[in-house]
């Protein structure tokens, strides 16, 4: 399928690897031109230089990091107008209630709620004078359904839900779009960290602790970067022009929910 989009140009945060290099993968493969972000410039550099020859487009690389106001602010020097942004940061680590401090829910809404929104800030004015534009968010499956030992991530990522669900209905007059993507369990480092928590609670193999993590998704496997890198893609697609303020599972059916 022709997304429409070739030519446009997109801010891909947190994208050397993971999720967020599918999310570039999938639109440089669109003919989308890429801004790719993330701290680790080594990382970052070896990941735009293949995709560049893969696909000839246009990328340019900002090691940084986005959470800083610092960061944040070379980056949106360097993207300058954008058509697409994908935001994107590492979640905060698993843990008990009675452990947090408020200094942790600060960090945890600094990364994955205060920092998309300055991102969306900033580059939304530019997005309603264009009159085209698509913002997508990867946030989690727990917003949907808590993950009890994911309080900071439950919470941060809940107040962006919030304040997407109120914004995109604002701005889609103008023909912009923003929706948030809700990752299971993907095959990145994130997983694997997760999966070595397990282990450890529980005794047992790093093996048996991530058969058991995919034991329960109906799927029986880990998703792909590509499989969520391809549902990104469709959302910031001329296609998807009809999609505001949603929040599209990407987990194998792993979260049990009738709606």
């Amino acid at each position: 399928m022709d997304l429409g989009i070739r030519g446009r140009r997109a801010l891909v945060c947190a994208s050397s690897k993971g999720l967020g290099l599918g999310c570039a993968r999938a639109l440089a493969e669109a003919g989308v031109d890429l801004v790719m972000n993330a701290r680790g410039a080594e990382a970052l550099e070896a990941a735009a230089e293949d995709l560049r020859a893969r696909h000839g487009v246009s990328i340019t690389t900002i090691a940084a990091d986005i959470v800083s106001d610092e960061g944040r602010a070379r980056v949106l020097e360097a993207a300058g107008s954008v058509d697409i942004l994908v935001t994107n940061a590492g979640g905060p680590p698993p843990g008990n209630w009675a452990d947090w401090t408020r200094d942790d829910f600060i960090r945890a809404l600094d990364a994955n709620m205060l920092t998309p929104i300055a991102l969306m800030t900033a580059l939304l004015p530019g997005m309603i004078h264009k009159g085209w534009g698509r913002v997508v968010n990867i946030t989690s499956q727990s917003v949907r359904a808590p993950i009890p030992a994911l309080g900071l991530s439950n919470s941060a990522r809940a107040g962006l839900t919030g304040y997407v669900a109120g914004t995109s209905r604002q701005v889609a007059q103008h023909g912009v779009c923003i929706n948030n993507l809700l990752p299971g369990i993907h095959d990145t480092d994130r997983a694997e960290a997760l999966d070595r928590n397990v282990m450890k609670a529980q005794g047992i193999s790093f093996d048996e602790a991530r058969a058991q993590r995919a034991a329960a998704i109906p799927t029986r496997r880990y998703g792909q970067a590509e499989d969520f890198g391809a549902a990104c893609a469709f959302l910031c697609s001329e296609q998807a022009r009809f999609i505001v303020g949603q929040n599209l599972l990407v987990d194998g059916g792993g979260t049990n929910l009738t709606v």
